[in-house]
């Protein structure tokens, strides 16, 4: 088998949806004639763990690890939660204390490109001695954090290895990087690293096609785009929800605040009494709290159940016993390429969709393929209103369900047989 160097920040028992793509690339890439070699931190602190993702690492698999100095650690013990928020994404854009923004000062400025910066130099000089001893020829780097990619660009200043860069998100022009009270000196310095990584890869891997004309207008290298995806064994014996429930599974942040669904549900709820005692809005995972004061005003909070972050399995049983799943992006048109994780296992737990977001979002499109729900703007109004009743008298009938067509074709498998052919091959 051709040996490859995957170099990732996220790992088990890392959770969320970071860390799910190389997991699973690594879970099926010896199918396809690829021995994958994972090099990790050795104490990273994330966000949030999920320990049941554990069981999904191949038991041989070789895995690498070295110590990483972690900022977010330091100052989580002087400043506890605001670092744990800024840690997770979730930065709030009204009320924010002069604590939080002076720790996004900090982190905007002083760490280019992100925290784990420190993590670099000492990685470079142990893979490039690993990388000689297991005679790899193929490295991968993902991120965010980008900074994951310096570490390729080290080591492919050193050595003669072909260099496979895979964005699961956009770098600059992602939207908290607006956030991070960037210099001018600071924001061409994140476009200098940019310009450097993008053009000294031997390939580029994308998960949106948004991205992938982004990145061709920056450099000549090949892009592939190479989506999230579902995997194959996650159907579970779920029972349907009995409430008319619209579940929303993942981080919900100031930003995804679709107040125009908070309106046509509180009008739906008032105008048919049916509707509110059967209506249930689950948010499972963190929300914050700008999302949590519009859905008091719109009167829903005695219909809101906010769960909180649970492990991956929890949240596969919560998607396939809901009756409606909810999607939400970010209303700017540098979101219409973000294409999140939870989409394709929206369209496995075959469940109608509800999503919310920007004009010419992607997501649109490949629900709008996949026949899998529908799509709206964040100002839709009478029609959005219109879908909820019409899908909530299906659900009275017992008749509330999706006629999804293609999906197969994001299967983790699938989706690793063109990594693999693609580019690992090439």
């Amino acid at each position: 088998m051709q040996k490859v160097l995957i170099i990732t920040y996220y790992w088990p028992p890392a959770g969320g949806p970071g860390v799910q793509r190389w997991l699973k690339f690594v879970k099926y890439l010896r199918d396809f004639n690829v021995e994958p070699i994972v090099y990790v931190p050795e104490n990273p602190d994330y966000p949030i763990t999920d320990p049941s993702f554990l069981k999904d690492i191949p038991a041989d698999v070789k895995v690498y690890k070295q110590p990483i100095a972690e900022p977010y650690r330091w100052a989580g013990s002087l400043f506890g939660k605001k670092t744990k928020r800024i840690s997770s994404g979730i930065i709030r854009s009204e009320n924010q204390s002069l604590t939080e923004g002076l720790l996004l000062w900090i982190r905007g400025n002083f760490f280019i490109p992100d925290a784990r910066k420190f993590w670099v130099k000492p990685s470079v000089r142990f893979l490039a001695e690993l990388l000689q001893k297991e005679n790899i020829k193929t490295m991968v780097t993902t991120g965010p954090p980008h900074s994951v990619h310096l570490i390729g660009l080290g080591l492919r200043q050193q050595l003669d290895l072909r260099w496979v860069a895979d964005f699961r998100d956009p770098w600059t022009s992602i939207g908290y990087h607006k956030k991070l009270k960037l210099t001018k000196a600071s924001q061409r310095r994140h476009k200098q690293l940019e310009h450097t990584v993008l053009n000294d890869a031997d390939a580029i891997v994308v998960t949106s096609g948004t991205t992938k004309k982004e990145f061709e207008a920056l450099t000549k290298v090949p892009i592939t785009v190479i989506t999230n995806g579902y995997d194959g064994d996650i159907s579970q014996e779920t029972a349907l929800d009995t409430r008319f429930t619209i579940s929303h599974i993942g981080s919900l942040l100031s930003g995804r605040n679709p107040k125009n669904l908070w309106k046509a549900l509180a009008e739906l709820a008032a105008e048919h009494p049916e509707f509110k005692s059967a209506l249930q809005l689950q948010l499972i995972g963190v929300v914050s709290d700008d999302v949590l004061e519009s859905i008091r005003d719109a009167g829903l909070e005695g219909c809101t159940s906010v769960i909180g972050y649970v492990s991956h399995q929890e949240a596969l049983a919560y998607q396939q016993g809901s009756q409606v799943l909810l999607l939400v992006e970010i209303d700017t048109g540098e979101t219409k390429g973000i294409i999140p994780g939870k989409l394709f296992e929206y369209m496995a737990a075959k469940r109608p969709i509800l999503g919310l977001g920007p004009k010419d979002w992607e997501v649109g499109d490949i629900i709008g393929q996949t026949n899998a729900g529908a799509t709206f703007g964040y100002r839709a109004d009478s029609d959005l209103k219109s879908l909820l009743l019409k899908w909530f008298q299906r659900y009275r009938q017992n008749g509330l369900e999706v006629s999804s067509k293609g999906i197969e074709a994001y299967s983790r498998r699938e989706l690793t047989k063109k990594l693999a052919t693609e580019l690992l091959w090439a």
